[in-house]
This record gives C-alpha cells, sequence and structure tokens, in this order.
C-alpha cells in the first residue's frame, strides 16, 4: 500500500463508477488513483434556496460512490471549498501527487475553473488531463462544409449520424482495472448536508436512473402529452453524470430513433454555448437584443406561482414548484407565455428554473428558452405566438394534468380574470417583435 496516491480523478458531471472515461484512463495510465470530488462554495454559496433538493441527490450520490470504493479498498476523499484552493490542500495532504484527471465540462464557469486549477497544479509540477465523457461528439468536432459550428439542428443532426458509428459508444470500463485505485485504510469524513449550510431532503423522491425500455418504444407517440408517464425522466441523472451518456445512446439506437434525436438535440445545445460563451446572456441571433422588455414583477411572481389564469401554464409552474420538475412540452408553454404574452425578459425565467429544476442543465434550458423566446438557433419564428388553450386541448384534452396541479380549474372564478388577454398580448408581442429584429445587428458568426 503505498503512502500516496499518484493520481486523482476529480467527478463533477459523472457521478458513477462504471463506464465512465476519465477514470478509466487514470487507474490505466498513472495508478494509484483516488477520486475525489468537490462541493464547489463557487456553486453552492449563491444558491438562494437553502432546501435545494439537488443538494441532498449529490450528498445522497457521493456517499453511494465512497461506500463502493471503500469495498473496494479505496475510498473517496470530498472537499468543501474553492476548487483552486482544494487542489492546493490536496498537494500538500498526498506529496507523491503527479496528476489530476477530470472530465471535460463545457459550460462558461467550468472553463474558466478548469484553466485556473490547471495553472496552478502545473505551477506546483502536477499535471492536468481532461477526457472526453458527457458528449459523442464535442464543440469543435462537427462542423459545416466551411469549418463553423452549426447554428440550425437538423443539418447538424444529419452531419453528427454521418460521422457517428458504434463504436463510439463503447464502455470506459472501471470495475476491470479496480487494482488502479489506491488502496487505503483512511476513512475520509463527508460533511453533512447541514455542516455546508443547506437542509436535508431525505424524503424527496428522485426519479429512478433506470432506462425504462417500455417507455422508449412508445416515446414517440407519448412525450408530449403530459397527463402520462410518456418521458424517461433521465435528465436529472444525464446532468450529473449518474447514468452514462453512452449507455443512453445505446438504448436509443435500439428502442428510440425519437430518443436518439432529443440525446442530439442536447450535443447540440452544448456545441452551441461551449463555441460561443456569449449567449449564456445575449441572444444568439443579435438582433433580439433590441426587444424592449417589459419585466413587470407583480406578473413576473404570478407565473413564478403559478397564477396567470391559463389552466396549463399555472399546471406547469405548479407542477415545477412541488417536484423540481416540469414536462418538456409543458417547459415550451410556459416559456413562450412568459416572454411573448408578458414580454419578460428570457433570463429571468431561466434563472428561475435554474432555481428550481433539478435536471438544470446551462446549456439545454439556454437554448429553450431562446428558442421559446425567437432568439436562439433553430428558434420559433417570432409570429408563431403559443396559444396556452389551444396546447391544453391538443396535448392534455381530458385535462388530467392540468387537474392534477390546478385543484380549483372548475371554479368559475379561477378562469374570469387572466392576467393577460390573450389577443391582446399576441397584437402587443408582434408589434414588439417586428419593431426589434428590423434594427441592425452583427453577424452571430454561426453557419447553417
Amino acid at each position: 500500500m503505498s503512502a500516496s496516491p499518484r493520481a486523482l480523478f476529480w467527478h463533477r458531471r459523472d457521478l458513477r463508477l462504471e463506464d465512465n472515461t476519465g477514470l478509466s484512463a487514470a487507474l490505466m495510465q498513472v495508478g494509484d488513483v483516488l477520486p475525489v470530488f468537490i462541493f464547489d462554495r463557487h456553486i453552492l454559496d449563491p444558491l438562494p434556496d437553502r432546501d435545494d433538493p439537488r443538494i441532498t441527490f449529490l450528498h445522497q450520490e457521493v456517499s453511494a460512490m465512497q461506500a463502493q470504493l471503500r469495498a473496494w479498498g479505496s475510498d473517496l476523499r470530498v472537499y468543501y471549498g474553492l476548487p483552486e484552493e482544494v487542489f492546493a490542500q490536496a498537494k500538500a495532504e498526498f506529496p507523491a501527487l503527479e496528476c489530476v484527471y477530470t472530465n471535460r465540462d463545457y459550460e462558461v464557469y467550468a472553463k474558466r475553473r478548469d484553466a485556473e486549477v490547471q495553472r496552478r497544479l502545473e505551477a506546483q509540477g502536477v499535471g492536468f488531463k481532461t477526457c472526453k465523457d458527457q458528449v459523442v461528439f464535442e464543440e469543435k468536432e462537427v462542423l459545416t462544409l466551411q469549418g463553423k459550428p452549426f447554428g440550425v439542428y437538423t443539418p447538424y443532426s444529419r452531419a453528427w449520424r454521418k460521422q457517428f458509428h458504434p463504436d463510439m459508444l463503447d464502455e470506459q470500463a472501471v470495475e476491470r482495472h479496480r487494482a488502479g485505485f489506491w488502496q487505503t485504510e483512511a476513512r475520509y469524513p463527508i460533511r453533512t448536508i447541514e455542516e455546508m449550510g443547506f437542509v436535508a431532503r431525505p424524503d424527496f423522491r428522485f426519479p429512478s436512473r433506470e432506462i425504462r425500455l417500455e417507455v422508449l418504444r412508445a416515446y414517440g407517440d407519448r412525450r408530449d402529452l403530459p397527463a402520462l408517464d410518456g418521458t424517461s425522466r433521465l435528465s436529472l441523472h444525464l446532468r450529473f453524470g449518474t447514468v452514462s451518456i453512452r449507455k443512453a445512446y445505446k438504448c436509443a439506437l435500439e428502442h428510440s430513433d425519437k430518443w436518439m434525436a432529443e440525446l442530439i438535440w442536447r450535443e447540440f445545445y452544448m456545441q452551441l454555448l461551449a463555441n460561443n460563451p456569449r449567449i449564456e446572456q445575449q441572444a444568439f441571433r443579435p438582433e433580439y437584443d433590441n426587444l424592449r422588455w417589459r419585466n413587470p414583477e407583480v406578473e413576473f411572481a404570478a407565473w413564478c406561482e403559478g397564477r396567470t389564469g391559463y389552466p396549463l401554464v399555472d399546471a406547469g409552474m405548479r407542477q415545477l414548484a412541488q417536484e423540481h420538475w416540469m414536462h418538456n412540452r409543458v417547459r415550451m408553454v410556459v416559456a413562450s407565455f412568459l416572454c411573448k404574452h408578458l414580454l419578460i425578459d428570457w433570463r429571468l425565467g431561466d434563472q428561475f428554473f435554474a432555481r428550481k429544476l433539478l435536471d438544470y442543465d446551462l446549456a439545454s434550458n439556454n437554448g429553450g428558452w431562446q428558442w421559446a423566446a425567437g432568439s436562439g438557433a433553430d428558434a420559433a419564428p417570432y409570429f408563431r405566438v403559443f396559444n396556452p388553450a389551444l396546447q391544453a386541448q391538443k396535448f392534455d384534452p381530458q385535462m388530467a394534468y392540468i387537474k392534477r396541479y390546478v385543484p380549483e380549474y372548475n371554479d368559475p372564478r379561477y378562469l374570469q380574470h387572466p392576467i393577460v388577454d390573450h389577443a391582446f398580448a399576441r397584437a402587443r408581442a408582434l408589434e414588439e417583435y417586428g419593431r426589434a429584429v428590423k434594427l441592425p445587428a452583427a453577424d452571430s458568426g454561426y453557419g447553417e
């Protein structure tokens, strides 16, 4: 048993000990690997809700990984702090440390964080090696014939599928390389949720990580009907990497091409953000930054709380409040309502989703919100304004979903005073959008 690990593997969006590219590479290439996880205060400290269930989920998953590693004779070192400072501590703690391995993350903060960690590690003579794990193709791997990133999903998807080969989904084995884990009798503690300033949610029911094949087989027919259990419910697990993306694609290949297309959408939005980080705060289509948003606080609060008087919108927002999740079809409707009916900035909606959604993923949610606002890649044209009543008739014809979350639906007083009249709101949106898009804007630099 060596006195110190030679390599650390830093878990971030890959909370699993199976099919893990960077962990497998560390075990095979260096050995004496100690996995680590950091409760990152750059992320945790600004969270407004101290009872955020994501903290409970992370704590449960990290604890489960630690238990498995202890069964294999190793452990998981769990830190609480700022990553750039944690690795200075780790180098002092483990003097034989040669290299830190991790899987790449493509969000704006993550790239900045990793660059700073790498700079500090290399100054101490420690290598920093990153691997591709949470996508099949990264930001510069699927390009137009002109060598530009794609700005439209359909040609991106065609190019993605043309470059794809099933061999790319081969498992990145971990367990059969268990001999590469640092063997230790040390037992590293994990801070409690309360010690990190949060409230535990032990009774919160998180979605299963099981890939339900019967759901995938019917996915194309049922996924748009919010009253049915017709979606995979794997978004939380794909967000935190408790399920391997390669495993997901394998199931999609065999059971649901429509789900395959949705997984490709996920990569499309990831490359969009990675190639153009400005869209975290700016419109993908620059002319849409000319919009004059109204942003009335009272109307935004009514939307957040599910008090708009539009049943499908209210049902979705109340589902979000209760379950920290919302059906994807309904996400489109509530987002369109906020941006076009109320002329409230899509960034405010995105921030609210970031606060509430278990599965919040910056790239996918940014892409979805900009789609709804008309400002994004493959966006709905600005003159398409969803009618929430017609959306309810089409996708919840028996009102089963609505009645589940809006029990006062049958009370005549509920529908008497909607927050805004649909015809008026539509006309107002068309006028403002029409004005904005006629103003000059810079080239986004993206190909079709």
